[in-house]
């Protein structure tokens, strides 16, 4: 069809001639940068404006493009304050996953915040970051440091103010009844980790919407259930009105405002786990080393007492042990399966003299 054209066209020069003025007039190339084929162009004239300033003409027929969309991140604290939180307790990454009688030695890594750069005004020592202004350059340091009284007579004021008058016997229970697993699906899982700063945040979203919370325990930190609800109780200001086993309803207090909720600064990655004292010494108090391999070697041909199941409750472990020991010298716990570090956790935290 093409060819059939230009058959045409060749037959009447005026024609064709007024075809080339055409396109040579063609606005094509300034709009859309259009280059016509060399057969049409071998008796077109250059363009002294493209030939003399080809930047400028480049720059006129380019549009402006539009930023690539960005989407917003937590690290951009360009031309903010950095959060500032007055809750009365140095901040860490979980407040129940080793004792609190055990303290760290020294830091596997350099200290960084996991809070992000800037994003909080309280300074991270590598183990938490304290409640008072105190310049602390390493761990030592923080051991010898001692918390201010003034702080805990802050966080007992703030508890009263929030828990009011103690419930009834009958709101309790509707209370517990409406934060069954049959009426609400809503429910926080606390687990090897123990309580982990980024969850006192979530409970605070869960008591925006009911006055009570469902905590679900599993792992690690069930060795000590008591210590788990203390914990809870001091770090959000609340108050447990029911347990069984490793089940938790958190009650958030009669005055309790979520428009005046603390503020609860997130971290956005976990920090490095700090160096703890050794677990198993090479001799055991009051034994020689002969003595102490001998009762290795006795512990190892003892039948297992229990086996623990990855991430389960573990609160009877402790009664289990205990009346073990009134038999048997020796308790030998099967904790195959589990993390490395879980089993290291349970052996410090189990608040017995045995070996796993």
């Amino acid at each position: 069809m093409l060819l059939a054209k230009r058959s045409r066209l060749n037959r009447f020069p005026l024609l064709l001639a007024l075809t080339r003025r055409f396109l040579s007039s063609s606005n094509l190339y300034d709009l859309y940068s259009f280059k016509p084929p060399p057969s049409l162009s071998h008796h077109q004239t250059p363009n002294p404006n493209s030939v003399a300033n080809p930047e400028a003409n480049n720059q006129k027929t380019k549009k402006s493009q539009k930023p690539r969309y960005r989407p917003p991140s937590s690290l951009d604290r360009t031309g903010s304050k950095p959060a500032s939180s007055n809750l009365p307790f140095d901040f860490q990454y979980s407040y129940t996953e080793s004792s609190l009688t055990v303290r760290p030695i020294g830091l596997r890594e350099p200290k960084y915040s996991p809070f992000g750069p800037g994003r909080l005004d309280r300074e991270w020592t590598g183990v938490c970051a304290p409640a008072v202004n105190r310049k602390v350059q390493s761990v030592e340091e923080l051991v010898e440091e001692k918390e201010d009284m003034k702080l805990e007579e802050k966080r007992r004021k703030i508890r009263e103010k929030l828990q009011g008058e103690p419930l009834t016997a009958a709101e309790r229970k509707i209370l517990v009844e409406k934060s069954q697993k049959l009426k609400t699906k809503s429910q926080v899982n606390l687990g090897r980790d123990g309580l982990t700063h980024n969850m006192l945040d979530e409970i605070q979203n869960h008591w925006k919407r009911a006055e009570a919370v469902r905590i679900k325990c599993l792992g690690v930190p069930t060795v000590d259930m008591k210590n788990v609800c203390t914990q809870i109780e001091d770090k959000t200001f609340g108050k447990i009105i029911y347990r069984h086993g490793g089940l938790l309803i958190l009650y958030r207090g009669r005055n309790y405002n979520r428009k005046k909720r603390p503020v609860i600064p997130l971290m956005l990655w976990r920090p490095h786990e700090p160096i703890y004292p050794k677990l198993i010494k090479t001799t055991i108090d009051g034994l020689s080393i002969e003595e102490t391999k001998e009762m290795r070697k006795r512990g190892l041909a003892v039948p297992a007492l229990t086996k623990l199941a990855r991430n389960g409750y573990y609160g009877n472990l402790v009664m289990m042990v205990r009346d073990a020991f009134l038999f048997c010298d020796l308790v030998r716990i099967d904790c195959e399966g589990l993390e490395k570090s879980d089993y290291k956790k349970i052996g410090s935290g189990a608040l017995f003299s045995s070996y796993i």
